[in-house]
């Protein structure tokens, strides 16, 4: 037969509560019924986040063809702000890039603003853009 663990014999010390404890021999039964039975624990299960919350972020873009549209357009999607440079592609393929990412911040109720010549910024439902900087570039090109 097996010797009995005790903590108090294994830290040296001498205590009444491991003299007193016995083990249960009755088999514990099994659920009869077909639906798998949960445990009745009051303990409850938390996730923790390994992401810190309420942090925005803003990327900076320059495609260069029509497909670097779908890179821009999951960053919208993911929440994120995107600052779109038009400056590397001709004008044909940024009207197009800017189409797609036009019906990509409606479908996340987001928006897009021009704020430069060759600059627009997407932001998605959560952000806030205040000011018009398209019109004030506008008079100071025209100087």
């Amino acid at each position: 037969m097996a010797e009995k663990f005790s903590l108090s014999k294994f830290f040296g010390m001498n205590d009444d509560y491991d003299e007193d404890y016995q083990e249960d021999p009755t088999p514990v039964a099994k659920p009869t019924s077909a639906a798998p039975s949960r445990p009745n624990d009051s303990r409850k299960v938390v996730a923790m986040r390994t992401a810190k919350p309420n942090i925005s972020h803003i990327a900076i873009c320059e495609p260069r063809i029509y497909s670097d549209a779908k890179s821009i357009a999951k960053q919208l999607t993911n929440g994120d702000a995107v600052l779109v440079n038009f400056a590397r592609v001709d004008e044909t393929q940024a009207q197009r890039i800017v189409d797609f990412l036009n019906g990509t911040a409606f479908a996340v109720g987001g928006e897009i603003k021009r704020i430069g010549e060759q600059i627009f910024l997407c932001t998605p439902h959560n952000f806030e853009v205040s000011g018009d900087v398209a019109a004030n570039l506008g008079t100071q090109f025209k100087q």
